[in-house]
């Protein structure tokens, strides 16, 4: 049935678990002569379709996501004219050749394979996008890699390749990815970025890295993530990185970097800064104000932003042969992909980035590591902790209105908790753990209707704890270690209008009054005493009063008798 659509250019028959591939069926270039873009994705496939190899029209071969193992053999792909091939998240183990001629772009993503990186055997300008992250490769990465003039993604993240970087990834004008995270690279980060480079990402998390962050970081202007996480970086706060007008994310957690960070930072710095992650240094002194005042990518972010589901690096992306890949797909007319191409070089010079590959870093938000595959642009996070800050928190975080995450847990930080906080309307996240702060919880943090996360626990606050809205929803855990708190939800209970621990407070108008009646009752008790005892004398001396004296003889004759009676009682 479709063999009769003779002008066929795109066949997307991916998500078909119950397809069935022959290779033993009529040539693909037979029944399509026009066939440009062939899609399998996750159809249950357990063998390469080599059936293909003879389809010279097709420019795209995508059979990701399938369960197709072992080893492809050189035979089964000679002869395919491919621009993109892509064998993703399948259980290969190996492949015989890289030698495929003209081919762009190769994703062998997350698959079996391992040994030593292998040697492209690709024209000098074909290799554009080579992603051939988790996996088990080995060894070095050497610097024939940096001859593909046109490389713009070099994706080798998650295996264990180890040695030094070569100084001459820097030199590739058209570099636009550079993800080597999560390998065993050690030595310095180049210091060979060309002026003028077009790069985006550098990822080079989770590595053996030492020295400090390269200057040369300043030529790469249109860089939008940096992430150095999770190495031995021994260096300063690199302020000098404020001048990148793109710079969106940017991570310096787990290394050495130390001092204390400049608060004379011009305005200008960091415009669209949108995550800075430098927990778990040895950075010290006060939390800098000015920095935080620059951070205009957290704040003022307009109500249509927000309704923007859109991604770091996201845009519109031809291939090679002017197919419009991603959100516009239905602008490209038929005729454009059959006559002719716009140069996929040329809109790797003007940044746009190739479809294949996303963005992706490990941020750590309400308390977990978190793996972003993709960045929204609206996400943001400060996470200052693990440090050696001391002093205030800055009445200036106040002013991010758009922030999402704040850790500044596990400082030195002190005074109370700025009621400026309150204004921070998107915040989710909020960790102020482990530190000296002191006073009273703010109660104009209640006005945080999106706060999911609250630890104030192990500090020094004091009084009770607000109530209503998000407070009602967390626990003990979120206070624990401030034993001179109390309210809901802690069994403590308190009065909103006392202090605890204050002595009591007594008016000093009752206490004149209550010493000036005491003074007269022991004035009263003394002169009575006195009294009595000088009335009893006279009265038994002279015998007046005599119902006294006769009162007094009878109860005497009274005791006399009785001690008579009980006399006679023993005698007898």
């Amino acid at each position: 049935m479709l063999s009769k659509l003779l002008n066929l250019r795109d066949l997307d028959l991916s998500n078909n678990s119950l397809l069935s591939l022959s290779n033993n069926g009529t040539s693909v270039n037979h029944s399509f002569p026009k066939l440009l873009f062939l899609k399998f994705s996750s159809c249950n496939i357990h063998k390469f379709p080599n059936f293909l190899r003879k389809a010279e029209s097709l420019a795209l071969l995508d059979v990701s996501k399938n369960k197709i193992s072992g080893q492809i053999h050189k035979w089964e792909i000679e002869g395919m004219s491919l621009d993109t091939l892509n064998l993703s998240y399948n259980f290969l183990t190996g492949i015989d050749s890289f030698g495929f001629g003209n081919l762009e772009t190769i994703d062998l993503r997350s698959n079996l394979l391992q040994g030593s990186l292998p040697i492209l055997s690709t024209t000098r300008d074909s290799m554009q996008q080579l992603l051939i992250s988790g996996n088990n490769f080995t060894g070095e990465l050497f610097s024939y890699y940096c001859n593909s003039t046109f490389l713009s993604i070099l994706d080798l993240a998650n295996n264990s390749l180890g040695g030094k970087i070569p100084e001459c990834l820097g030199n590739l004008s058209d570099l636009l990815v550079l993800d080597l995270q999560m390998n065993k690279f050690q030595g310095t980060i180049p210091n060979s970025f060309v002026n003028g480079s077009v790069l985006r990402t550098l990822n080079l998390n989770g590595n053996q890295l030492e020295g400090i962050l390269p200057k040369s970081l300043v030529n790469c202007s249109n860089l939008e993530i940096l992430d150095v996480g999770n190495n031995n970086l021994n260096d300063t706060f690199p302020q000098w990185l404020g001048v990148l007008p793109l710079l969106k994310v940017l991570i310096l957690r787990s290394n050495r970097f130390h001092g204390a960070i400049s608060n004379s930072m011009p305005a200008f710095y960091f415009p669209q800064l949108r995550i800075i992650d430098v927990a778990q240094n040895d950075f010290m002194g006060l939390l800098p104000s000015n920095y935080f005042k620059s951070l205009k990518g957290l704040r003022d972010v307009t109500p249509a932003d927000k309704g923007k589901l859109e991604y770091i690096g996201s845009g519109q992306v031809f291939n090679r042969r002017c197919k419009l890949i991603d959100r516009c797909k239905g602008d490209v007319q038929a005729d454009k992909v059959e006559v002719g191409y716009i140069s996929y070089k040329n809109l790797i010079r003007r940044g746009s980035l190739p479809p294949l590959y996303n963005f992706c870093v490990k941020v750590v938000m309400k308390g977990l590591e978190v793996k972003l595959e993709r960045i929204l642009t609206i996400l943001t996070n400060i996470d200052f902790s693990s440090n050696r800050f001391h002093g205030e928190i800055p009445e200036e975080l106040g002013k991010l209105n758009s922030l999402i995450v704040l850790n500044l847990s596990h400082n030195s930080l002190n005074g109370q908790i700025p009621s400026s906080l309150g204004k921070l309307v998107e915040l989710e996240s909020l960790d102020l753990s482990s530190n000296k702060l002191e006073g009273k919880i703010p109660e104009q943090l209640t006005n945080l209707i999106f706060l999911s996360v609250l630890n104030l626990s192990h500090n020094e606050l004091v009084g009770h704890i607000p109530e209503g809205k998000q407070f009602n929803t967390f626990s003990n855990d979120s206070y624990i270690g401030n034993s001179r708190l109390c309210g809901f939800p802690l069994t403590k209970n308190c009065h909103e209008e006392e202090e605890p621990g204050a002595p009591p407070k007594f008016d000093e108008e009752d206490d004149s009054a209550t010493l000036f009646e005491w003074k007269f009752a022991l004035a009263g008790y003394g002169c009575g005493l006195v009294l009595g005892l000088s009335l009893g004398y006279i009265s038994f001396t002279i015998g007046k009063p005599w119902w006294v004296v006769k009162k007094v003889e009878k109860y005497q004759q009274k005791l006399v008798e009785q001690y008579n009676r009980r006399h006679k009682k023993r005698k007898t």
